[in-house]
Formats: C-alpha cells, sequence, structure tokens
C-alpha cells in the first residue's frame, strides 16, 4: 500500500502546499502551515463512477418552509440566551472556545439542569471520565434524571449513537478529542477537527438537534484548528476573561440566528457561572472619590448599554522616551488625544508617562470613550478631580471638536438609572433628546474647551456649596 504524502496546509485560509514556508503564500499570515495527511482517494473515485441521484422531490419553495413551530430552546441563562439571538436553534451546531479554565464545560454542564426538565441531553466528553463529570455536577448542583453520559472520542460512532437514541441536546466536549478511523492523522490535527465538525454538522442537519461543541484556542487567543471550522458551524462564542478576576464575558463573533454584538457578562463562583444582570454596578464598585485622573463613559454593547470607569495618570518620566500603555482602550487613539489636547488646548504632555486603563477587564472600543478619556487625560494633568456624579461620552475629531455618537437616549438613561447627576454629550445629540423627560443634568458641547469649562462651572458650584453647608 502506498504511503501518504504529507502536505502543508494554511490554518488560516486553507492553502495547501508541498513544503513547509514560515509565511502562507496565499495569505501571507506567519507560522500558520500545519502538517497534514490529505484523505484517501479511493473513496473520490468511487464517487466519480457512481449514477446520478434525482433530488427534485426534496426541493421546498421559500414559501412552504413552515416556521411557525418554536424552533428554538431556552437555556435558563439569560445571559447565554441573549447572545444566542432569543435561545437555541433546533438543528444549528454552536462552537464554545475560550482559553483553559475559563468555564467553558462548567457554562454547559449548567445549562444541562435546566435542559433536562423537558428535554433529554445527550453530554459526550473526550477529556473527563463519567466519575469526574459526576463529581463536577455534584459540585455544580446538577441533579437532573435526563442528563446522559458518553465518554468516546470516535466521531462516526457518537453520530451513530445520536442517529438511534435521538437525544435533543448534544454537547461534544472538545471537538479537538474526537477522530475518525477513516483518518490517518492523530486527533486534533487540521484534517480531524474538520471532518469531525462536518460530521456532527450533517447530523444536527439532517436530525434536527442542536449540537454544542467545545473548541480549544491556542496561543494567538483564536480556536484551535483550520479557520474552515468556524464556517461550518451556526455560531461562534467565545469566553473571554483574565484569569486573576471573577467575571467573564461571553461574546458571539459569528451568529446565523441573531446579532453578534451582544455580550453577557458572568461571574466565577465556587458554585459556578452566575449572570450579571447589571454590569454597570458590577464596574463602578469601588469608585475611588476626590482622586483626579477618572471619569466614567457609556459603551453600548449590542442593546445593552453599561458604565465604564476609565483611569488615566500622567506623572513625570524618568525615562528620555515617555512612556504610552493603555490596558481596555487602543493605544494610538489615546497618542492622538493627546496630540489633541497639545496642539488646540495648549496642554504638555512631552516629558509624562501616561499610563490609562479601563476598570474591570472591559475594553473600550468605539469613539464614544473619546471625550471621557480625554476628560481624565486632562484631570490628571492639572490634578483636579471630577466629579463622581458626572458622565460623559462623544467622539473627539483631530480640530479638537466633539462630535456626534449614535444610542444617545440608552445611555443617558442608563446614567440617569445609576444615580449620575451631570452628563456631558455632543452637541448635535441635544436635538434627539428633546421631548424626553430626564432627569439629569444634561450639557451638550461643541469642543473639548466647552467641555473643560462645564467642568471648571461644577467645580466652582460644589466649593460654594460646601462653603455655605
Amino acid at each position: 500500500m502506498p504511503k501518504s504524502k504529507t502536505i502543508y496546509r494554511c490554518t488560516n485560509c486553507g492553502y495547501e502546499s508541498a513544503k513547509w514556508n514560515g509565511k502562507c503564500p496565499s495569505c501571507g499570515a506567519w507560522n500558520t502551515l500545519e502538517e497534514d495527511v490529505p484523505l484517501p482517494t479511493s473513496a473520490a473515485a468511487g464517487t466519480a463512477r457512481r449514477k446520478p441521484v434525482d433530488l427534485s422531490a426534496k426541493i421546498q419553495a421559500l414559501g412552504e418552509v413552515d416556521t411557525t413551530a418554536d424552533v428554538r430552546y431556552h437555556t435558563g441563562v439569560g445571559e447565554l440566551d441573549r447572545v444566542l439571538g432569543g435561545g437555541l436553534v433546533r438543528g444549528s451546531i454552536v462552537l464554545l472556545g475560550g482559553e483553559p479554565g475559563i468555564g467553558k464545560s462548567t457554562l454547559l454542564l449548567q445549562i444541562c439542569q435546566y435542559f433536562g426538565k423537558l428535554h433529554t441531553v445527550l453530554y459526550v466528553s473526550g477529556e473527563e471520565s463519567a466519575k469526574q463529570i459526576k463529581l463536577r455536577a455534584q459540585r455544580l448542583g446538577v441533579t437532573t434524571d435526563n442528563l446522559y453520559l458518553l465518554t468516546v472520542t470516535d466521531a462516526q460512532s457518537i453520530c451513530d449513537t445520536i442517529a438511534i437514541q435521538r437525544p435533543e441536546i448534544v454537547i461534544i466536549d472538545s471537538i479537538q478529542t474526537m477522530h475518525l478511523e477513516a483518518t490517518s492523522s492523530s486527533p486534533g490535527s487540521l484534517t480531524q477537527v474538520r471532518e469531525c465538525t462536518n460530521l456532527f454538522m450533517q447530523t444536527a442537519k439532517q436530525l434536527d438537534i442542536p449540537i454544542f461543541i467545545v473548541g480549544h484556542v491556542n496561543k494567538d487567543g483564536a480556536i484551535a484548528g483550520p479557520k474552515v471550522m468556524e464556517h461550518i458551524v451556526d455560531t461562534v462564542l467565545y469566553f473571554e476573561g483574565e484569569r486573576n478576576l471573577s467575571y467573564r464575558l461571553l461574546r458571539a463573533v459569528k451568529n446565523r440566528y441573531g446579532s453578534t454584538n451582544e455580550i453577557g457578562v458572568f461571574e466565577m463562583q465556587d458554585s459556578g457561572l452566575h449572570e450579571v444582570p447589571n454590569p454597570s454596578a458590577m464596574l463602578l464598585d469601588g469608585r475611588p472619590h476626590g482622586v483626579s485622573g477618572t471619569c466614567v463613559s457609556c459603551m453600548m454593547e449590542g442593546s445593552r448599554p453599561i458604565l465604564a470607569e476609565i483611569q488615566v495618570l500622567a506623572t513625570k518620566s524618568g525615562f528620555s522616551a515617555p512612556r504610552r500603555q493603555t490596558q481596555g482602550f487602543d493605544y494610538s487613539r489615546m497618542v492622538i488625544l493627546i496630540a489633541v489636547l497639545e496642539k488646540h488646548l495648549g496642554l504638555f504632555y512631552g516629558t509624562l508617562d501616561v499610563y490609562l486603563n479601563v476598570v474591570g477587564g472591559f475594553k473600550l472600543d468605539e469613539p464614544a470613550g473619546d471625550l471621557a478619556v480625554a476628560l481624565c487625560l486632562y484631570s490628571s494633568l492639572v490634578d483636579k478631580p471630577i466629579s463622581e456624579q458626572t458622565v460623559a461620552f462623544g467622539e473627539v475629531g483631530l480640530g479638537g471638536e466633539v462630535r456626534g455618537i449614535s444610542h444617545i437616549r440608552q445611555r443617558v438613561r442608563e446614567a440617569q438609572r445609576m444615580g449620575f447627576t451631570r452628563c456631558i454629550v455632543p452637541h448635535q445629540c441635544l436635538q434627539e433628546l428633546k421631548g424626553g423627560s430626564y432627569q439629569i443634568r444634561i450639557a451638550g458641547v461643541r469642543n473639548l474647551r466647552q467641555a473643560f469649562s462645564v467642568l471648571e462651572k461644577d467645580a466652582k458650584a460644589r466649593a460654594e456649596a460646601e462653603k455655605q453647608a
């Protein structure tokens, strides 16, 4: 029997090469070519000689497809339902990725308790024994009788079992441990991961059974395996979070049945993952009072407004080249804002180290946070604290102007709900706020100079009130 020829396939674009290259000739990515063994050609030769099949009877008109039945399963976890777009769609395949120990298996085992009330769940594990899963289920309080365990790694046998037993929901933990005997490569290789995912996808569509698949991530944070695996599945979810923090973010990067802008917030405790229905209160907990360089902004994650605290520290540098460092905010954007402050307001940061941090591990990646960052930079430089009751959001242009942003009503209402009394917004957004009743003082500013004037007026008003008191 001739020996299989080894090829090298790019995990990013699928390009095949007879030899290894440090850089993919097709997409230009570095260190993405990995060794792979192609499938045997005997199957392909057999399909070339088979007789044509007429599938005319299976063709359906779009108007004839019945969608009146309930096609979504609620998971019992509101944050997960939000990210999925309202629930788990029947016949869909969901890929859940994240770093080791982030909580992927914990979340899936927890939702089995709710699913088990009305549905049968098959939990397939290639990493743990049934006894280990049982111990983890006892710690999480999972006691349902409709949860069944299967600890095998043969993907074809698993799909055959699913076709016979017909469970209503299937969980595969994890795809990197599954393998097909027809493929000679080892489990976790490019071919095995791609072919196993394709097999599970066909099973989910044919039997109308939703399947959760757990995927490992590589050192870059992307899901390990070929990129085509993410194209096969219907939904790709990422678990994010710092190992030293208890909060976790669940984010959808692909969703055929819902928005990809929604996020779910969880807190890891001894009894498992718990929902955080009010992320703003969580992020603002423990705010310092009377400290310069801190301000609150509002970011939009899908339809949800979330308030986050921004901290800036500008201090004298001990090096010839001052340091600039950010956490949760774009570094280049902060450098631009510093240049705008120096050019149009006469502030000087040339000999200062500047450190910026978004509290709680969140990432402020929308332009609406520019105004709050600029206020923090100014406050830290002049060492004057911003009122704890002030929130600001708006985009800052290169000319120092404050530009309008979207979802202004939701942001103002969230600030009002959290007890803030002063809101600094772009002047263009005042028109959108007309007609609404807000119990918060709103100041519309056209540029950064006007924004700083509002802060100074509020500071004088507070000082006079304290003297009178």
